[in-house]
């Protein structure tokens, strides 16, 4: 399966498909031909909750508990690492981290190689390594500065009010429009960070624009992958417009997107 997924991911970005955020810098490293003993690993890199604090109990110098020696002993016998001493406790932690991080899935990683080879992303990561940030954007690098994003929206237009399926008039369209352009001048980078995975599905902005609608419901929804923003046109003041935007977009962190 990760053959494959690393075909699909070199063929959506031939074809102006979305990239593959989220990887964490050191599966990058490995992933293109670099050492795991030379990636640099921090405990943000691990995704499992529980392996991370578990290994986190061993950074630094401060004591650790009884139940915690206990929950790091069961790890390394686990990953067929030695338990804690008194002399081993920064050797443990660089092990432990790099093993979550890379070696517990440097077989998948070497099957999303061979489906990546299979593409001509490939040849062009190997002969242009600057390419490597868009292929695998991280979420630092993103513009989510008030300017960037309302350069990116394709707003409502005044033919759109002939489609029969849209009882929105063009004054209702330009009222919401507006809400919507004051609230993204007005938010955080939290806020716009947000937004940007509401509406998109993903913290990375996509390459093509995006899009808004006007329609008649309820509350605010996206089609994540038509990067559509489908807001209802009842807001009569921007306050209420605010609060409920608030409420959609905090649900982004539980979306599909970031499973």
């Amino acid at each position: 399966m990760f053959i494959m997924a690393g075909r699909m991911v070199g063929h959506s970005f031939v074809h102006g498909g979305p990239c593959l955020s989220g990887l964490s810098p050191a599966v990058v490293h490995v992933l293109l031909g670099g050492s795991p003993e030379t990636a640099t690993v921090t405990l943000e890199d691990c995704p499992d909750l529980d392996i991370r604090e578990t290994i986190r109990l061993l950074e630094g110098e401060s004591k650790i508990s009884d139940e915690g020696k206990r929950s790091v002993r069961d790890l390394a016998f686990a990953w067929d690492l030695p338990c804690l001493t008194g002399n081993n406790r920064r050797w443990l932690f660089e092990k432990m981290l790099i093993h979550a991080v890379i070696g517990r899935v440097i077989s998948q990683i070497k099957q999303l190689r061979r489906g990546l080879k299979e593409t001509p992303m490939w040849a062009m990561l190997s002969q242009r390594p600057d390419t490597v940030a868009l292929l695998f954007p991280q979420e630092g690098a993103v513009d989510y500065s008030p300017a960037g994003i309302l350069q990116r929206i394709t707003w409502p237009r005044d033919d759109d009010d002939d489609d029969e399926d849209d009882d929105c008039s063009v004054d209702t369209k330009c009222r919401v429009s507006g809400y919507l352009r004051r609230f993204i001048e007005n938010a955080s980078p939290d806020v716009m960070a947000n937004l940007v995975k509401f509406w998109t599905g993903w913290e990375i902005l996509p390459r093509n624009n995006l899009s808004i609608e006007v329609v008649n419901g309820s509350f605010p929804t996206a089609s994540t992958c038509y990067e559509t923003l489908r807001i209802p046109g009842h807001y009569k003041d921007y306050a209420s417009f605010e609060n409920v935007m608030l409420a959609c977009i905090g649900t982004c962190q539980t979306g599909f997107g970031l499973v």
